[in-house]
């Protein structure tokens, strides 16, 4: 790739203010300054380039684990206090651009995925990869006794949809918190199946997506960028939470 449109693509300015950088001198492969915005560099070669002696961001392909904090929305344009406002600033110029693998709404906190991979992004949110989420619930009203099974069922329709849930897990912890594991992604889907039965969600959070666990050391607002074992996990058997962290 070029290292005018490299440098561009992963947010260090544009393909016009490239050259200022390398007139500048801050940008070298190895003990080599890079003067040539027209010259080609091999992806192998991407790790050994430095900008003030820093390495390159991560190239694309990048996968982001975030510890998604409440009140803050998974978008690039709405109202409010924005995901992608929780990255460094350079990535958000990143093309392609940083998206979030599904949503947490706004009330909702835990595990989020981010990557610029597309082709990565719909193999996980593609409805036949039915990779499970848990998510930890607080409710309104203790539960009747009968959710497990409802939710276990598969016939579970919901008001609006056209077709039933698929079969999900609740673990009930205490008489009003479960954890809840399902397959889908369906519009505020964990809210709705509660609200089908009768109760009201107080309070939800993500913390498994797949095999991956959200590790107890990174913070609400924090992420972590994901080596190619972890994103593997996200589309393995859940294992325990020890193992993710």
């Amino acid at each position: 790739m070029r290292l005018d449109k490299l440098l561009s693509n992963l947010g260090y300015g544009s393909r016009r203010e490239i050259p200022a950088l390398l007139r500048a001198g801050r940008v070298r492969l190895g003990e080599l300054r890079l003067s040539d915005a027209a010259q080609k560099i091999a992806s192998a070669a991407w790790t050994e380039i430095r900008i003030d002696g820093e390495p390159l961001d991560p190239p694309p392909g990048l996968v982001i684990m975030m510890h998604k904090p409440l009140g803050v929305t998974c978008s690039h344009k709405d109202e409010g206090p924005l995901v992608h406002e929780l990255l460094p600033e350079r990535w958000r110029r990143r093309e392609p651009q940083i998206s979030s693998v599904g949503r947490l709404d706004k009330d909702t906190s835990g595990l989020l995925l981010m990557t610029d991979d597309g082709p990565l992004l719909h193999s996980l949110i593609a409805p036949k990869a039915q990779v499970p989420k848990r998510y930890h619930v607080k409710l309104a009203r203790p539960l009747r006794g009968d959710e497990t099974e409802t939710f276990a069922a598969g016939t579970l329709m919901l008001q609006g949809d056209e077709t039933p849930l698929r079969m999900a897990r609740l673990d009930v912890t205490s008489p009003t918190r479960a954890a809840l594991t399902i397959t889908e992604g369906r519009y505020h889907q964990v809210r709705r199946m509660f609200a089908a039965v009768g109760n009201h969600v107080l309070a939800l959070h993500r913390d498994q997506v797949g095999g991956l666990t959200l590790p107890d050391d990174l913070a609400p607002g924090q992420h972590r960028v994901l080596d190619e074992a972890q994103v593997k996990t996200v589309l393995s058997p859940p294992r325990t939470a020890a193992a993710n962290r």
